[in-house]
Order: C-alpha cells, then structure tokens, then sequence
C-alpha cells in the first residue's frame, strides 16, 4: 500500500509564501501521478495542482495558477506544492494524492491520499 505524509503547513499572513512536502512509501513513486487537494471547512475536497508520472505535465485550479507550483523529487519520493502569493481563501486542509492515472488525480478520484497538513493564512 502507497502510504503519504504532508508537511511544511502552518500559518503565515497574506501575501506570504509556504512549501508543502508530500513524501511518499510503499510503491514505486515514480510510477504515479501526483496531487494537491484542498478541503475547507464545510466545503468539498477541491483539486489543486497534478503532476505527471514523468513530471513534464502539470495542471493547476484556475483558483491558483500563477501562484502555485507543483514538482516532483523522484529521488527522494517527494512531491512539493510551492504557494506564492497566499491569500485567506487558501485556508483549507491539504491533501497529496497518488494515482496511476492522471485523470483520476485530476477528478479527485485518485487512490491514496495522505492525511493532509493545515494551512491558514491571515489577513
């Protein structure tokens, strides 16, 4: 079973940055698809960013484009949400996925999920 960590949330104030980690166990990392997900209190899991297997294809929320990057360290198992620009509307809980399908991540449907790491920004 694939088995995933966030980390690197934490509160920061409008207009600042923060990296999210995702590291990864329990299969071949290179293999999967990966994304970010975001759930808010009282809202549903939304998608954020998704990176290809190889890590040449990446797709991105209108809610985020320009400000968020997602990549991928195939060796070191990792996955990295880069946040610029944060603003109160990204407070959520978030969420790495991993999938062998890249429309499953991108629908939301992917098969392992880590637990999620919070990220709350002021204002």
């Amino acid at each position: 079973q694939v088995q995933l960590v966030e980390s690197g949330g934490g509160l920061v104030q409008a207009g600042g940055s923060l990296r999210l980690s995702c590291l990864s166990s329990g299969g071949m990392f290179s293999g999967y698809c990966m994304g970010w997900f975001r759930q808010a209190p009282g809202k549903e899991r939304e998608f954020v960013a998704a990176i290809t297997w190889s890590g040449v294809t990446t797709y991105y929320a209108d809610s985020v484009k320009g400000r968020f990057t997602i990549s991928r360290d195939d060796a070191k198992s990792l996955v990295y949400l880069q946040m610029n620009s944060l603003n109160p509307e990204d407070t959520a809980v978030y969420f790495c996925a991993a999938d062998e399908s890249i429309e499953k991540v991108r629908t939301t449907q992917a098969e392992f999920w880590g637990r999620g790491t919070q990220v709350t920004v002021s204002s």
